[in-house]
């Protein structure tokens, strides 16, 4: 059973900060099967791509989520600081941005860019995920809407080891490849610690701090399936779904 919460009580920041960390500690995807596989070099080129480009419908779907999260702020400047974030996926033009970072992942794997920015090939649960995920910051509190975005503590971990893994492990990935997370590991941080900080600044009751707490847990779970869907369609039992993509190597 869990533990019962006493809404009276406002966690210290020390405490609170400590709950956020252990949710990341506890349930990132880098703790996945998945995710072990990938990194540890035991996937094949195919099953590679098929990560590349369901995970393309998440990147693709986080300028949307932010600009919707950015809609709901009143406040200018709290619009100006989150603006950065669009236009860190977006870029200030086509060929620039961690979208077009993303392309040179999938061109480099030899995926077609028009199929990728289709998304018809990803799995329905990838769109379930995200498309859940987009809906979370509509319908719940900005203060929920801003904090889903606190993974982001958690990112430059995953990163490092998936660069070093990947360059490591397969002969089919390059130093320009892998240029989308070598961007994240100086943009992440930044971003994470200011939404560290405004989840300290602005949960201000307990259940706030809970609500602040069920968002991150929200976030690792859309990522956490997303993984569940690869790794059950193209790792084991490796079902893939009608309309899916079906690797040719």
């Amino acid at each position: 059973m869990s533990e019962a919460i006493d809404y009276n009580t406002l966690l210290t920041s020390e405490e609170f900060e400590s709950r956020l960390r252990k949710i990341g500690e506890t349930r990132y995807h880098n703790l996945h099967p998945f995710h072990k596989l990938l990194h540890g070099g035991k996937l094949n080129k195919g099953q590679v791509q098929a990560w590349a480009l369901n995970r393309y419908y998440y990147q693709c779907s986080i300028p949307i989520k932010d600009s919707v999260v950015m809609s709901r702020m009143k406040d200018p400047e709290l619009r100006r600081i989150w603006r950065k974030r669009i236009i860190d996926h977006d870029g200030e033009s086509a060929d620039t941005g961690g979208i077009e970072r993303w392309y040179k992942l999938t061109d480099g794997l030899g995926l077609d860019r028009a199929y990728v920015e289709s998304t018809d090939g990803i799995l329905s649960t990838t769109r379930f995920a995200v498309d859940a995920y987009v809906n979370f910051v509509k319908q719940r509190s900005l203060l929920e809407a801003i904090t889903s975005s606190l993974t982001e503590l958690f990112a430059p971990g995953i990163h490092k080891e998936r660069i070093s893994g990947m360059l490591k492990n397969y002969d089919f990935i390059n130093d320009d490849i892998m240029a989308y997370f070598k961007k994240r590991l100086t943009q992440a941080p930044d971003d994470a610690k200011y939404v560290l900080d405004y989840a300290l600044e602005n949960a201000k009751t307990r259940q706030e701090q809970e609500d602040v707490c069920n968002a991150l847990i929200f976030k690792t779970q859309v990522l956490w399936s997303m993984l569940d869907a690869l790794h059950f369609s193209y790792h084991e039992p490796g079902i893939i779904p009608p309309g899916a993509f079906v690797p040719k190597e």
